[in-house]
């Protein structure tokens, strides 16, 4: 029986730019361990022509867990851009409180 990341990674090699499938399939790559992939993920959704918001938070959260701040902290402040372009205050918001935990830079 075909594990989750596969089915995942089977419906996204039919459907390319269904960004829900990509976030999915990050996520779960996350879950089993796969850091690189999982933010390889991200960065596919954080660059098409209409960014997908969640990646930027997940991607974030993610770096911070790597501690890799710098890279937290640029992709918050994309994200937080890319929020207010889309009128999501909520999620740029829960992007700016996390990046205000992090370091000084």
């Amino acid at each position: 029986m075909a594990s989750r990341r596969e089915k995942l990674e089977g419906m996204l090699a039919s459907a390319p730019d269904d960004q829900l499938l990509r976030y999915m399939l990050a996520m779960e790559l996350d879950r089993e361990g796969q850091s690189e992939q999982s933010l390889q993920h991200f960065q596919t959704l954080m660059s098409v022509a209409t960014p997908y918001v969640p990646a930027f938070l997940m991607a974030g959260q993610m770096l911070m867990r790597l501690t890799r701040s710098a890279e937290a902290r640029h992709v918050f402040q994309q994200g937080i851009r890319q929020a207010e372009l889309q009128q999501n205050s909520h999620a740029a918001g829960e992007m700016a409180g996390f990046m205000a935990t992090l370091p000084s830079a």
